[in-house]
């Protein structure tokens, strides 16, 4: 008999895959996982907003740091969770990058629905699919975790877009968010995007120079895959004279809004046309060169390149600091950069995978 923590039924209880492998109804599933929320904020286990997130129990560490652009209110939202659905070797960490009239509240729903339904589908998904087979490959294992949070994902996604099509308190019609989450499991990151929201690793080579490594794919509607599915659909894809190199995605009519991004939640007036909410789902296996991975919404990677990140955060003193660090220097860079353009909403996670002394990262060297 197989037993697991049930993230529905409470923190402490646990059941048999064999005599329960579905969560319960849907509702009752969400309303459980979101108590669960609320007692890990208590815990301190939960952020929302600008701070650090410390385990105690594992090396985890992340610095969070948001910052409203001049555009309006802020539409960015954040979500950090150490030990994730009671989980002591999970952490949830997630950007969502709002646009769009209602765009806050399309992000602020979307950061409170994904990671309840997400627990929900993805115990289903254990109990369905029996996760703790004896597989005789320690990697096949690993494969079919991936596989199970890939169905629980998309799954998620798509019954979040519903739920925004069905409020009546917003419209996202006509607004929508991106989505970045990145699940660490261990000693593996799960990640999941749609949008232009990115998250970078930071490794250290054998000769000490710090090195990123994009995880995720920034959807823009020009990447030719992306392009294909939208004009199959209908759509248009280009860019205005006065946005160069600035592509879109368009109605049949070129009528607007034209969005920016070729995936996203919400923006159902363009659901028809090519626009789509499924994320890319990945896996990584976290070595002990890496150091750390940043989550970051478009407005830090507009101004700022993936070498400069890495670099910006390993060399902050604190990591506490890393995260507003980060985002100091994208507005500075912004100013300079893109001087008489309004500043975008700027929002970064840094989440640190080893314990150091003084919250000192090792010493690295930088690349010329």
């Amino acid at each position: 008999m197989v037993l697991f923590p049930s993230f529905v039924n409470g923190l402490a209880r646990t059941v048999s895959i064999k005599k329960e492998k579905n969560c319960k109804r849907e509702e009752d599933g969400r309303t459980a996982a979101e108590e669960l929320a609320k007692e890990a904020r208590k815990s301190e286990l939960l952020l929302s907003s600008s701070g650090v997130v410390k385990s105690t129990k594992a090396n985890n560490f992340a610095s969070v740091f948001t910052n409203r652009g001049r555009k309006g209110v802020n539409q960015d939202r954040l979500l950090v969770w150490e030990e994730f659905g009671c989980q002591q070797d999970i952490m949830f960490c997630g950007v969502f990058d709002g646009h769009g009239p209602w765009g806050h509240f399309v992000a602020k729903r979307v950061r409170k629905l994904v990671p309840a339904i997400l627990l929900c589908n993805w115990q289903e998904n254990l109990a369905a699919t029996s996760l703790d087979l004896d597989f005789k490959m320690e990697e096949d294992r690993h494969i079919h975790g991936l596989d199970v949070w890939k169905q629980s994902y998309v799954k998620t996604y798509a019954a979040v877009d519903q739920d925004l099509k069905q409020q009546t308190g917003f419209d996202s019609f006509l607004s929508g968010t991106t989505a970045l989450t990145i699940i660490k499991q261990g000693e593996y990151l799960i990640t999941a995007n749609i949008g232009d929201s990115r998250a970078v690793l930071a490794t250290t080579s054998e000769d000490g120079t710090l090195t990123p490594h994009q995880l995720t794919t920034d959807f823009k509607p020009n990447l030719p895959q992306e392009a294909e599915r939208i004009t199959q659909c209908r759509g248009q894809v280009f860019s205005l004279e006065d946005e160069p190199g600035v592509y879109r995605v368009w109605m049949p009519n070129g009528k607007p809004p034209g969005l920016a991004i070729s995936r996203a939640l919400g923006d159902h007036c363009m659901k028809d046309f090519g626009l789509i909410s499924v994320p890319d789902v990945t896996q990584t296996k976290i070595t002990s060169r890496d150091q750390f991975v940043i989550l970051a919404t478009d407005g830090v990677w507009d101004v700022i390149s993936n070498q400069e990140a890495v670099e910006i955060v390993s060399a902050t003193p604190h990591k506490e600091k890393a995260a507003q660090k980060l985002v100091k220097c994208a507005i500075r860079e912004w100013k300079r950069k893109k001087s008489g353009i309004a500043m975008d909403d700027m929002s970064a996670i840094c989440l640190f995978f080893h314990s150091f002394s003084s919250h000192q990262l090792p010493p690295t060297k930088t690349v010329d």
